[in-house]
């Protein structure tokens, strides 16, 4: 990703605004379901294979989660292991590879997902299947986010939190402990890490103003500043609204997502306007959005619920985390942890010692290796296809039909709650949520 400096001007003025308003329009028009389908198999169907299946739609399970991957070139593998890490069948899953990875990972991510039977006979795990093209720290990464709230809302199967995560993350507990946790929370809560303190990042991110050329052009994904001149490439902050900044990565209730894109009133559509001309918008958009609103403000949660490694002073990607962070990961007590690199030990220790899943093979260049080798046979451990210590989840055939709504929570669970507890003590969930900072002078 490149910064370039472009001549100011009225022409560069007009062009601002007019693709300010093609990412709003393109949003707000909720497009059809350009998705490839997670139905592969062609045999019978879930009620015939899976009788538990029949009645999921009646909310069988005490939570239940939509989750968005995104994926960019290099992915593909990542993705899907992710993706077998987080599956449950009462949950909902949106994949989304970035335009620019080339057609033959496409391929390969298709053939990923397609070649796991459950996913197709659940019919819960979806491929975008016209990508948006990605800037990254640009609007268009907002705008994907945006786009897959509006299609799992669309989808209509019930799930009560959104959950955006990357490639190059990891869950620190199985889906029965993250259900277990959460079916004693109140719906309406959104766990958005946030401040007002907005400290550097008032020159380097809130001040300048950029364009993505993702929005406008059909093959390059690059942030261009529309002058290299200091002071005419910056703005004043807002004082219609008080600007939040936080972390990326959020859990969010499905009547905030309902909000972000349909906006019963007009903020989220005012702050979409401003924040597409800044820089690393999914670090201020929800965070924004939830603190500026009188309906949600008060439902916001000081916390992404990650395991995240910083340098120090902080730069800008976190470290990259190895198999001696492990023992701080569950001592953290998070749901997620990031970022991974391809193929780490630590994956295939959190696997075995914490999701209790097969982790899979070693990649040792054998293009012939099945799908099945590459993704990881076995799920995480959950009530609804494991027995004992050993979770056999590859053939739906050989599961029983009474398995509706069991939940098998261990460890994880208890150690989610404790974070939880303390997230929603009287102590720090009223003094850490939403407080407004004295404004810096500009």
């Amino acid at each position: 990703m490149r910064v370039r400096g472009l001549a100011m001007g009225g022409r560069e003025v007009a062009i601002s605004a007019v693709f300010t308003g093609l990412l709003v329009v393109s949003i707000l028009s909720l497009p059809s379901l350009l998705l490839t389908t997670g139905r592969f198999s062609r045999g019978a169907g879930p009620a015939a294979d899976w009788p538990f299946l029949q009645q999921l739609g009646e909310k069988a399970y005490p939570a239940s989660f939509a989750y968005l991957i995104s994926a960019s070139t290099g992915d593909a593998e990542r993705a899907a292991r992710l993706l077998g890490a987080l599956y449950h069948p009462a949950n909902s899953y949106l994949v989304h590879l970035d335009q620019e990875a080339p057609a033959e990972e496409h391929r390969r991510l298709a053939e990923l997902v397609s070649g796991q039977p459950v996913y197709g006979r659940v019919g819960n795990v979806w491929i975008v299947g016209r990508p948006n093209l990605v800037t990254y720290r640009g609007p268009t990464m907002l705008s994907t986010t945006l786009h897959a709230m509006a299609v799992l809302l669309r989808l209509g199967r019930p799930w009560d939190w959104f959950v955006n995560l990357s490639a190059s993350d990891y869950p620190l507990v199985t889906q029965d402990d993250l259900m277990e946790a959460f079916s004693r929370l109140p719906r309406d809560l959104n766990f958005i890490q946030h401040t007002s303190h907005l400290g550097w990042k008032i020159k380097k991110r809130a001040r300048p103003v950029i364009l993505d050329t993702a929005l406008y052009e059909a093959d390059r994904s690059e942030l261009l500043r529309p002058s290299p001149n200091i002071t005419i490439n910056r703005r004043g902050l807002p004082t219609a609204f008080k600007l939040f900044t936080g972390s990326a990565w959020t859990m969010l209730s499905r009547r905030f997502v309902e909000y972000c894109v349909m906006g019963w009133d007009n903020l989220p559509r005012t702050l979409l306007l401003y924040h597409a001309n800044l820089v690393s918008s999914p670090e201020f958009y929800f965070q924004t959005v939830a603190c500026n609103s009188a309906e949600f403000r008060n439902a916001t949660v000081n916390s992404d619920l990650h395991f995240i490694r910083w340098d120090n002073p902080p730069k800008q990607h976190p470290l990259y985390l190895r198999p001696a962070d492990y023992r701080r990961m569950v001592l953290s007590s998070a749901a997620f942890a990031r970022k991974f690199k391809h193929a780490d030990p630590v994956l295939d220790r959190i696997d075995r010692e914490i999701l209790k899943r097969q982790p899979p093979p070693r990649d040792d260049g054998d293009n012939g290796s099945s799908v099945d080798a590459q993704q990881g046979r076995f799920f995480s451990y959950a009530g609804w296809c494991s027995e004992g210590e050993v979770g056999l989840c590859s053939d739906p055939r050989e599961l029983p039909g009474s398995r509706k709504g069991a939940i098998k929570a261990g460890a994880g669970a208890r150690r989610l709650r404790v974070m939880l507890n303390k997230l929603l003590s009287a102590r720090n969930f009223r003094r850490q949520q939403c407080r407004k900072r004295k404004r810096t002078p500009r």
